[in-house]
């Protein structure tokens, strides 16, 4: 996907826009899964980093199955062709009717909660088969939003209160067939998931009907020129070893399952935004664009680094600037860029922006979410439309007591 294409697709699509590359997100997919050969491996996609319909059915094409964390993601997996028994179902914090739903579903379920375990127990006893998360207390991750396995984390049972987990299992006669753990996001140390996977292979001696080990995701792609990121090969070797022996110990075989998200659909997108203002401060020169945090809200949340590119003068003298949106707020996409000369109308290139883009967009300020474009098989088809005024207030209900246009004059005394 060459920065003509992009070029194209905003010519044609118009502003901003979030465009991805087909063939960069079959690439991710093929290279992951291909780490861990001979392994029996299955990839469940993390529906919440990009859910566009036809990216689900790209990767349910390559084989892939589903990670979801709410029943609505569910039914969009449900939606684009997935069979229930490839759809891993991992909720937080959520109501036991939503689980209830789910097991009416037939997905698998992953449960992170020891009352909510005790209930499934209650309900269901060894009818329904069920994969326990734990959290190992591990601190992994770039960021404190996206570290979610030590011992502050809301996620996962504590590797620490196993023994409490098999009271209830053996209690309830709880079929469970998995072990699961994610230790965070943006990891590049091969040591963070052996260290996890020693606490889940020792686990693991505690439950004889297990089918799979999952260990969750968080491999981390660059975001600039010399950046560090997972050596997914690297990774995938000493995986193979530690988990080879695991089951050689276990006595039988078992699945290796994993959850990418961003791996997998980052580097495959890119947001695409126009130029309104060149402003010069006393000591700033802001790029502003028709776009904000709104629309990518990484910059902001989790102060994530995105490169950002001027595509339509490219050859342009470097000057600095930082790039920032539209919205009442400082939401800023870059700060001190070097960018070939931006001039009024110039088109934007913002990378890695295929995941947790879109899906974390917003109406803030009343501003529409942007069109969404898919570059396969040589073309740019258009695969979600820019939202309108319409989509805004469509939910409203305008109560008649406060819809009259009549203007009340009240006279003052």
């Amino acid at each position: 996907m060459e920065n003509t294409h992009l070029i194209s697709a905003a010519q044609k699509f118009g502003t901003p826009t979030y465009v991805y590359d087909a063939d960069r997100i079959v690439q991710q997919y093929n290279t992951l899964e291909g780490a861990f050969k001979p392994l029996t491996v299955h990839l469940h996609y993390a529906i919440k980093a990009l859910n566009n319909i036809n990216i689900l059915r790209l990767l349910k094409e390559q084989g892939s199955g589903i990670d979801a964390v709410s029943i609505q993601e569910i039914h969009l997996g449900i939606r684009a062709g997935f069979s229930p028994q490839k759809i891993m179902y991992t909720p937080n914090c959520v109501s036991f009717e939503e689980i209830q739903e789910s097991v009416e579903l037939g997905v698998h379920i992953n449960l992170d909660n020891l009352s909510i375990l005790e209930k499934f127990g209650a309900q269901y006893g060894s009818t329904v088969p069920v994969c326990i998360r734990v959290n190992p207390h591990i601190l992994a991750g770039g960021n404190a939003n996206i570290s979610v396995g030590h011992i502050d984390s809301k996620f996962g049972i504590s590797i620490h209160q196993l023994r409490h987990v098999c009271r209830i299992v053996d209690n309830y006669g709880i079929n469970v067939i998995g072990l699961h753990m994610h230790t965070g996001s943006d990891i590049i140390d091969a040591d963070v998931f052996l260290r996890g996977a020693d606490l889940l292979y020792q686990a693991a001696e505690s439950f004889p009907n297990l089918q799979f080990l999952d260990f969750g995701s968080g491999f981390k792609v660059a975001y600039k020129e010399g950046d560090t990121f997972t050596d997914i090969e690297r990774i995938g070797e000493r995986i193979k070893d530690s988990f080879q022996d695991f089951c050689k110990n276990y006595g039988r075989e078992l699945e290796l399952w994993f959850e990418p998200g961003k791996y997998i659909v980052s580097e495959a997108g890119k947001l695409l935004v126009e130029t309104n203002v060149v402003k010069q401060t006393t000591s700033t020169v802001f790029i502003g664009v028709n776009s904000g945090q709104n629309h990518l809200l990484r910059p902001m949340f989790y102060n994530a680094y995105h490169q950002i590119e001027n595509i339509t003068n490219p050859e342009g003298e470097p000057k600095l600037y930082s790039i920032v949106g539209n919205i009442c707020e400082s939401d800023t996409f870059g700060f001190d860029r070097f960018l070939s000369e931006v001039r009024e109308k110039d088109i934007l290139s913002i990378h890695n922006a295929g995941a947790y883009g879109f899906s974390m967009s917003n109406q803030y300020n009343a501003r529409l979410r942007p069109a969404e474009v898919l570059f396969i098989n040589g073309k740019m088809e258009l695969i979600r439309k820019r939202e309108t005024l319409e989509d805004i207030y469509r939910n409203e209900i305008e109560l008649p007591q406060l819809a009259k246009t009549e203007k009340k004059h009240v006279d003052l005394v």
